[in-house]
C-alpha cells in the first residue's frame, strides 16, 4: 500500500505494505538464545500455568533486562541521578531517518566510529534520526554475547557532530554508543543528551538493532515503537518504511 503524507514541509510517498523491522527479538528458549550484553545471563521465561494443565490460558512470567537483552530505546534517565522515564519523554514516534553503513576504524586497541566517517556519509542531509549499521554485518549479531569483547563504539566527536546536526534519535547495532569499559565517563551518552548544558530530554538512543543487508543505505520513514514502561529504557521495535520520492 502506497500513501502520500505531508511531513513538515515535505510530501513523502511511503510504502506501508513492506515494513522493515530492525529490532532483535527477545528469545526465551534454552535452545535459541538471543543477543547478550552487560555481563548478564540470558532472559528467562517461567510458566505459571498452561492450557496443558487444564487452565483456560497460558500465563508466563518473563525476566529480562532491557539494556542487555535485545533492542531497547533509552532516554537521558539512563545516566542521570534523577529518575526520568522513556515513556514520559518520547511522545512522537515518526521521524525522517537516514540509514548509513560504517566500517569501524582501528584506534589503538579499539574499533571506533569517527566524526569524519559520519560526516562523509550524512553530508548535508537534514534528518531527525540516524540508523547506523556496522560491518561486518552477519546474522551472528542476533545471538552474539558482547560481554567483555570491547565492541565498536562512537567517538565523542562523532556524537557531538550528530547533536549539532539536529539528530534527535540515534540508533546503532552495537550494545552501547560508548566504550564497554571507560571508567564511567560515558562520553558519547553525555554528549548526545548534552548533560553539561540544556539537556535534550526529547532525544533517544536505541541500541542493539539489526539492519539486514537487504536494506539499502538512504532515507526512510522511521516508526520508533516502545513498550509503555515507566523506566529509563524500554524494549523497542523500530520499523523503517521506504520513501519512494
Amino acid at each position: 500500500m502506497l500513501t502520500t503524507i505531508q511531513y513538515g514541509s515535505q510530501k513523502l510517498k511511503i510504502n506501508l505494505s513492506e515494513p522493515l523491522d530492525i529490532s532483535m527479538p527477545l528469545l526465551l528458549t534454552r535452545d535459541n538464545v538471543g543477543v547478550l550484553a552487560c555481563n548478564q545471563r540470558s532472559p528467562r521465561l517461567k510458566k505459571m500455568r498452561s492450557v496443558k494443565k487444564k487452565h483456560s490460558s497460558n500465563f508466563n512470567s518473563i525476566y529480562f533486562k532491557p539494556h542487555a537483552h535485545g533492542t531497547h530505546t533509552e532516554c537521558v534517565g539512563h545516566i542521570t541521578k534523577e529518575f526520568i522515564s522513556i515513556n514520559k519523554t518520547l511522545k512522537q514516534f515518526f521521524f525522517l531517518a537516514e540509514v548509513i553503513t560504517v566500517a569501524p576504524e582501528k584506534l589503538e586497541n579499539d574499533l571506533v566510529i569517527s566524526k569524519k566517517q559520519i560526516q562523509f556519509l550524512l553530508g548535508n542531509k537534514k534528518r531527525e534520526a540516524i540508523v547506523i549499521r556496522t560491518i561486518p554485518n552477519t546474522n551472528e549479531k542476533l545471538s552474539k554475547n558482547y560481554s567483555k569483547t570491547n565492541p565498536p563504539y562512537l567517538l565523542e566527536e562523532a556524537v557531538v557532530y550528530l547533536k549539532e546536526k539536529g539528530i534527535e534519535h540515534l540508533l546503532i547495532d552495537m550494545p552501547s554508543v560508548d566504550k564497554e569499559k571507560d571508567g564511567g565517563k560515558l562520553l558519547s551518552h553525555n554528549a548526545f543528551w548534552n548533560t553539561k548544558g540544556k539537556i535534550r530530554y526529547n532525544a533517544t538512543i536505541t541500541e542493539l538493532i539489526f539492519v539486514p543487508n537487504k536494506i539499502k543505505d538512504g532515507r526512510y520513514f522511521l516508526n520508533l515503537q516502545i513498550a509503555p514502561f515507566e523506566n529509563n529504557a524500554s524494549p523497542s521495535k523500530p520499523i523503517l518504511y521506504e520513501v519512494l520520492n
